[in-house]
Parts: structure tokens; sequence; C-alpha cells
């Protein structure tokens, strides 16, 4: 399988290419495949779809698109090859190795040529890397702003490659390809100086001095036409260096072409030539003085000054990343922000790519730790001052000794410089602000754990964020330390290490040093020490190097808001928090939660996933975790679960009586989550589930059981929504809690849920044991609602078991029960199972009654969707029955269309169903599959 951005928008298989429709759909499979196995949210999904105000239902046409691209990746077996489309909260994400994605093989083919020596080794690979295009990037998609602007940064990514593939032919001396290479180009892209500069040295280097001329000559024209402006610096010097003769016929023409690097022979790299004619040029008496007069560059000093870290031993991946600072180190005097949290490797990243760019930075290469995150204190400024001026050059007695001079002195001698200046490890934007430079081909690029969004606002730095490594990249690191062999004889150990350690490089460097010290300790045995979670922090600090001590000093620079909010999240049980459970944990409210949790974020201690959504690394988990919290935290987060799960109960069933009562030590949140209607509380439950279900595990592991049978059955509206989403090993975990707590009315209505989930799943006879006790312990308790709800249960469980007579009399007895104390709800639950159970007897008339009567209970606005397509189905099939064809059928037709329209499968599956054994009707048979699709795919 693979998916193509490099040409059309398209995904082939061994049997052809997907059928993927319309010009949406594509837009919308590119926008995730951009953004390949991180989460894209619907409004960015949105703003690629359409270009001005969307349509009111943009929402429910990208679910759509998004349910017909599962179903052709489904069909095309994508999970064989670990490709999967998900949803996150209000977001997708495209699960899947990245190397099946075209785009991703040509950027790591192009970063493989690029650092090649032998020039042969990378005209191989960039010819391979090209030949992945099979047109413009994108085709096929609606070109919105968004797409078109990652069209032309893969068309630009495409070009410096082709001028790089040329560059390495004329190193080999094959200048007549290069320049063939430069020409197909150069005619699509008339206006691309870098091409046309490129093409002139090589048509010259060729002996094919008149078309070079030629070629100055066109392109002079077309740009003082079409732009109004002369040529620029390089091609000003291409046309010089052709007038001059030098590279004639190929001799001495071994300098690099592509990017604005090469340098004409004989001539220092950055010196820029006089024109000809002018006073002191050995130029050509009589020459034209119209030849466009570059800005001339001094020559830099003796030496290459260079204050840079060693070169980092065992780098790899991060070819997405050095494309991307490589791109943000492009224009006038930029400043490139890079970041992410501790031991992720800013450093070992910014040193690799100024090594491997140091020809581009003829005025030297600076470089500062300015400690922002160090015990040993930040540097002055006039320290950092000091030591650059120095290394440009300047006498100790003429560095002036206030800041503010020394900085005026620095950025006028880095004016006419091609200058790198790295500020490595920063901790606000005002220790940076004053140690840029002044030159406008000066790059500085800056490393730091926040994201300095002042510096963004203030000199438009370029953020280029760094995020843990892939699990290729982090079995490379691992395999760097360790040799080949090792790793290769544990594949599975080794990739198991890199998920354990997070993929955080400073972990993994860790980790591979205590193995390298312990030749004879197995990956496995140390993926065994790590699986423990209370040593794992321990056992990934080495002397004064680890995880620990680098999230210590991050951590320690905290504003006390932020880090009051910081060591609550550690107690959180589950993956994500949003601003009101960060606010529970903490004892605070929303809105001081929320500007806690936004500084946490540039802290890159806590990352946002979607709006108003947070998730944290599960090592800076670890490291909460073992922080101070008092000893509420936890309780405040469970009881926080339990306030939000009956607040989303409420809204999903409304009128229903809550299932429990809170107990008298329970803590109050500031404020819960309100839910608006009943699809946002069911989305709230389907993005919380797996968070809910942790923090049920967490109060039974403290003790706390009473928190825990409550958690569950507050989430009753989903359970009975998604019956067969594997509920049992909660509800056995609830029933657990119940007995625990001695509470029988609890005990109850646990048993009672769970019954009714395993004559679902098919399991009756075990569900009997559970649902013959339900009742019993409900009349004990006086629970008589509870009574009524499992006596329900049980007469499903019973007509399974083939004893109709005593489900329908459990039912009809349940019916009274709920009459009784008002419970209009129970009631109507229980005559829905009383008509149905008269259905299975053949007793069509009864069951229509029945039916009838349950709807006619309440308003049809007042009872719920389940229930409305529950009771119109019957009385659909209960006419049929009775002969009255028309009448059945448009019942269970209206049935099933509120039914989809609302999502709920289960009743559509039903409603569609008994359509189907009267007719044969291919549109009702599609409907019917594609409820029965979207249901199993929940099973």
């Amino acid at each position: 399988m693979e998916f193509r951005l490099l040409g059309a928008v398209s995904v082939a298989t061994e049997v052809g290419v997907l059928p993927l429709g319309p010009a949406k759909r594509r837009s919308l499979l590119a926008a995730l495949l951009l953004r390949p196995n991180h989460p894209v949210p619907v409004d960015q999904l949105t703003d690629a779809l359409w270009d001005h105000e969307p349509p009111a239902r943009a929402r429910g046409v990208i679910q759509g698109h998004v349910s017909r691209l599962r179903a052709l990746l489904t069909g095309a077996d994508a999970d064989m090859f670990g490709v999967e489309l998900l949803t996150q909260g209000t977001a997708y994400v495209l699960r899947m190795p990245e190397s099946l994605l075209d785009a991703h093989r040509f950027e790591e083919l192009v970063t493989l040529a690029r650092s090649q020596r032998a020039p042969d080794d990378a005209v191989a690979m960039y010819q391979e890397a090209l030949s992945l295009w099979q047109g413009p990037a994108l085709t096929g998609a609606y070109p919105s702003q968004p797409l078109q602007a990652a069209a032309q940064a893969l068309e630009e990514l495409r070009l410096a490659s082709v001028e790089s593939l040329a560059a390495a032919y004329s190193r080999m001396g094959e200048h007549a390809r290069a320049a063939a290479v430069l020409r197909a180009e150069a005619s699509v892209h008339p206006l691309r100086e870098s091409l046309s500069a490129a093409l002139v040295r090589e048509l010259q280097r060729a002996g094919r001095r008149s078309e070079a001329l030629d070629c100055f000559h066109r392109t002079r024209r077309l740009l003082a036409d079409e732009l109004g402006v002369d040529p620029g610096r390089e091609l000003a010097d291409a046309y010089t260096d052709v007038l001059r003769g030098e590279g004639d016929g190929g001799a001495g023409s071994e300098g690099a072409v592509a990017g604005g690097q090469g340098s004409a022979p004989g001539r220092p790299a950055g010196a820029a030539p006089a024109a000809p004619g002018t006073p002191g040029t050995p130029g050509t008496p009589g020459t034209p003085a119209t030849i466009p007069s570059p800005i001339p560059t001094p020559a830099p000093m003796p030496g290459t000054i260079d204050l840079l870290p060693r070169m980092p031993r065992g780098f790899h991946g991060r070819a997405g990343e050095l494309t991307a600072l490589s791109r943000a180190a492009a224009g006038e005097a930029p400043v490139c922000l890079v970041t992410g949290p501790a031991g992720v490797g800013k450093t070992a990243f910014v040193a690799h790519w100024a090594h491997r760019n140091r020809e581009q930075f003829p005025g030297g290469l600076l470089y500062a730790d300015l400690r922002g995150f160090n015990d040993t204190g930040e540097p002055a400024l006039l320290e950092v001052l000091r030591e650059f001026l120095l290394a440009l050059g300047v006498a100790p007695r003429r560095i002036p000794e206030s800041a503010g001079g020394a900085s005026a002195l620095f950025r006028s001698l880095c004016a006419d410089r091609r200058l790198l200046v790295v500020l490595d490890n920063a901790r606000a934007s005002e220790q940076v602000r004053e140690l840029l430079p002044g030159g406008a081909e000066c790059v500085t690029v800056v490393t730091s754990r926040y994201r300095l969004r002042g510096l963004i606002a203030s000199d438009a730095a370029r953020p280029v964020p760094l995020d843990v490594l892939e699990p290729e990249d982090s079995t490379a690191l691992l395999t760097a330390v360790l040799g080949k062999e090792r790793v290769l004889a544990e594949e599975v150990a080794a990739r198991r290490l890199a998920e354990l350690c997070g993929g955080l490089p400073l972990a993994l460097r860790v980790a591979a040093a205590r193995l390298a010290d312990q030749p004879d300790w197995s990956l496995s045995s140390m993926c065994a020490e790590l699986s423990d979670e209370s040593r794992r922090l321990s056992l990934l600090d080495v002397e004064d190097t680890g995880v620990r001590a680098a999230l210590r000093l991050t951590v320690r620079r905290l504003p006390e808001d932020a880090a009051l909010h910081f060591a609550p999240l550690g107690q959180h049980p589950g993956t994500h928090v949003d601003r009101y459970t960060a606010a529970a944990l903490a004892g605070t409210d929303p809105s001081a939660a929320e500007a806690a949790l936004d500084k946490l974020t540039a802290a890159h201690l806590v990352i946002r996933t979607a709006p108003d959504r947070w998730t944290l690394h599960d090592l800076v988990r670890l490291y909460a975790r073992g922080l101070d919290a008092g000893p509420d935290a936890l309780v405040r987060g469970l009881d926080h679960s339990v306030a939000t799960a009956l607040a989303a109960a409420d809204a999903a069933e409304p009128g229903d009586e809550s299932c429990f009562t809170l107990p008298p030590d329970f803590r109050s949140p500031s404020a819960t989550r309100e839910f608006a209607d009943r699809e946002q509380a069911m989305d709230w439950y389907a993005a919380e589930r797996d968070d809910l279900t942790l923090a049920a595990a967490a109060a039974a592991a403290a003790g706390l059981h009473g928190r825990t049978w409550r958690i569950v059955l507050a989430l009753w509206p989903q359970i009975v929504w998604r019956v067969r989403d594997d509920w049992t090993p909660l509800l056995r975990t609830a029933l657990e809690a119940a007995r625990a707590d001695g509470d029988p009315r609890a005990e109850s209505r646990v048993r009672a849920l769970l019954g009714w989930v395993l004559t679902e799943e098919g399991r009756t006879p075990e569900a009997l044991v559970h649902l013959e006790a339900a009742p019993v312990l409900a009349a004990r308790a006086g629970d008589t609602r509870g009574e009524a709800t499992a006596l329900i249960n049980l007469s499903l469980a019973q007509a399974e078991l083939g004893s109709p007579e005593e489900a329908a009399e459990g039912c009809a007895l349940a019916a009274e029960l709920a009459h009784s104390v008002g419970d209009r709800n129970t009631e109507r639950l229980a005559l829905y199972h009383l008509a149905r159970h008269r259905l299975d007897a053949r007793e069509w008339q009864a069951a229509f009654e029945t039916a009838v009567a349950a709807l006619d209970l309440d308003s049809p606005s007042e009872a719920s969707v389940a229930a409305r397509v529950l009771l119109r189905t019957v009385t659909g099939e209960a006419l049929l029955g009775m002969g009255d064809e028309a009448e059945g059928i448009q019942r269970l037709e209206s049935a099933a269309r509120e039914a989809e329209s609302s999502g709920y499968d289960d009743g559509a599956v039903r409603a569609l169903g008994a359509l189907l054994r009267v007719s044969a009707d291919e549109g009702l048979q599609a409907r019917y599959d594609t409820a029965m699709v979207r249901l199993m795919a929940r099973t």
C-alpha cells in the first residue's frame, strides 16, 4: 500500500488505485497525510476543504468523508499495513508507518543524498527521490489556501533537489548533464534566479558560452518585464564569471551550484566580484558597465570563526524537522526558534544542522549556552557579548563596558557578514533580544524548553517544534550506542524499550548507556526493569544526567500558579485533562486552571491535543506523580469524574432519576462541564470512556469503593447506547466495589446492568446468576425503581432461555412497580419489552396496544430517541403481523430514519431488518449494511 501526495492525491494498492471520489474527500485525505500520526482538528480540516465560509453542515460533511475513507481503507486491508483512521475527540488522526507515504520517502532520500561525499552516490539518491514525483503535488485536491501552501512547499523542496542534483553532476564534471537537468526546470520556472544562475554557470563550464549569455539576458529581460527588478547577486555573479571566461570548458569548475552556495574559482567563498570596468578590476577594457552591481560583502577573516559544540554522535532521524529548520532559516535575518520538552535533543539537533550547513556561513558560527535551565545560573549578557566580540576579532580593550554598547557593536560587526548565531537553552525572550545580530544575511537559531511567544511577537521568530522520536528513529539511536547485532538480536525488546522511554532521546541514551556498561544484560531484562513505574525514572538517571534532573530544572522555573497545578496532574489516573479536571485536581477554578495549563504548555510539560484537552508525556506524568500534591488530589479528581458523568447522564437521559446518591464526604468541584444536549453528552462519554475506566481502576486500587462503583454506574447511558462495547470487565470491577462497600442498592443496580450486558453478549446462563439476584437485593434495599429495572433485564434472559410467559409476567410486574412510584421512563421500558415478548408470541394486537400505551406515556418530544425508535419499530412489526402492510412499513421507515439521523445504529438495524423481511429493496439493504458495519465496528 502506498499513499501519494507527489502528483495526484491517491492510495495505491496491489490491485489498483482506490476510488477516492470527489475533490473534497481527496483534500481531507491530503490534510491528514500532511500530518501523519498527528491529530488534525476538525477546524483545520474545514479550512482545507472550504476557502470561505463553510456550509452549516461542514462537520457532518467531514464525518461523511471520514466514514467513506475508513470503509475504503478497511476494504483494502489497510490494518495489515499498520494504517488506521481514528477519531480523537474533535480531531482525526491517520495512524500509519510514514514509509508508506511518498513525500516522507522523498524527504528521507534527499536528506541521505545531501550527506553523501561521493557525487555519484548523491546523484543516484537524488534521481531516486525525484522519480517519486508523478506530477504537481496534491493534484486533484481542492485548491484551498492551506493545501496550496503545502503543495508550494513540496514543490520548493523538489526544485531545491533538482538544483542539488545538478550540483552533484557538476562535481562529477558532467556539466552538459547538469545543464540539461537545469534547463528543463528553468523553462518552467523562468523567474527562479537560482535555477537560471546555475544554468548559466553549467553552460559556461560545458563550453557553451553563447548559450550561457543568452540565458542570462533572457532571464534579465523577464525579471524587468514581469517584476520590474534587476537580477540578484547570484545571477549577476554567474554572468560576471561568463564574461571573464572563468570555468570555461569545465576547468576548475568543481564548486557547488545549488542554493546559491557556489563561488567562482580563485575567489574566497562569500566574496562578491566588482563589476567589470570599475577601478582596480582586472576586467577587459571597454566592457559595458551595464552589469547589475551586487551589494559587496567583505571577505571573511582568515580562519572561519567557529564556536559550535562538537558534532553530536549517534544522531538519527529528524529529516522533517531538519528540512523545516532549513526553510525557517531562509529569507532576511531570520530568527528560528527550536522548542521542545527537556531531553528531546534540541541542542544536538541544532548542532547537527549547523555543522551540516556550515559552508553557508562564511562569516562565522557563534554559539552561546544561555543556561536558562541549569543549576549553575545564567551568564550575564555582557559575558556572552564579550565572547562573541572577541571571536569576531575585537581587541579586549575595545569592548564596551556596558551591555548596551557591546550589543550595538556586535550588531554593527554582523551587518555585512553571513553569520550563524546559535543561542542555546534560552529561558525567556528578553535573554535573546540583545544577542540578535544586525545583518540581513545573519541567521539566528534559538533553542528553549519554552515556546517564547514574546520572541515570536517582537522578532517574528519562526517556530520549529521538536517532538519525541518515532519508533524507527528510537531504535536507530539504540543501535548507534549498542551496535547493530545486539539490537537485531532482540528487535521486539528494542521497540519495547523505545516505547518505555517514550521516544525521548535523553531517556534512550541513558538506557543505552546502562546496557552498554553491562554487555551481558539483555534488552528484555532492561524492559522488565523499566516496566516498574515506581523505578523507571531512577533507572533513567545516570551520574549527573537523566530525565528526572532535566524535568526538575524545568519545574523549578515554573511560575507559582503553574507549579500549583502541575503536581496534582500526576495524581490524575487518565491520559487527558480539560480545564475542569485540572481545576478539580488542584482545588482551583477552571479559569485559573486554563491559565496554568497554558503556561505548562509553553514549558512543554503538557501537550495540547485539542481545544480544552491536554496530555502529559509518560515520563513527565511519572515525575509529576512523585511530587507532593497533597492528600486529597486523587479524591478531588475522582469526585469530579463522578459529578461530570452525572451531568452527562442528566443531559443524555433527561427526566431519569439519578442512579445513586453522592457519598457524605463528596468533594464537590468548583465548576463542572455543562452539556447543552444529548449529543454533547454522548460525545463526552465516547471521548472520556478510557479515562473514566482508568479512574475507576485507580479508585479501586486506592480502596475507594464508593467512588469506584459510582463512576461505573454513571456511565449507564453510554453502556445502554453501545451495549456491545465490552463493558463486562468494568462492570465486574464495579460489582466487587459495591459488595466491598456493603451497599445492596448499588449491588442490585450493578448486577442488573451487568446481567443485561451479558445477555446481549449471548452469555445468558452467566447473566441469569446476576439477574435473579438483582430484584431480591433491590427489594431488600427498598429500591422500587431498581427492582423494576432488574425485573425487565431478567425477563430478557428468561425469554432467551425459552420462557416467554415468565418473561412477560416479569415485565408486567415491572410496569406496575414503576407506575407506583411515578417512574415513567422505567414504565415505558417495561411496556416496550412486554410488547416485544408479545410479538415473539405472535400476539399482534396485544403487542400493538402495549407499544402504543408506552408511546402515550409522554409527548413524542419528551421520550428519548432510543425509546421512540424501538417502540415505533414494535408498532410497525405488529401492524405487519395484523396484515396492515402499508401502515406497518410507514412506521418502520419513520423509525429507521430517526435512528439513522441520530446515530442510533442498533435501532436502525432493528427497524431496517424488519423492513427487509417484507421488501427486497436494494436501497434498504444498503442502509442496513451501512448501519450494521458501524455497529460491528464498535464491537
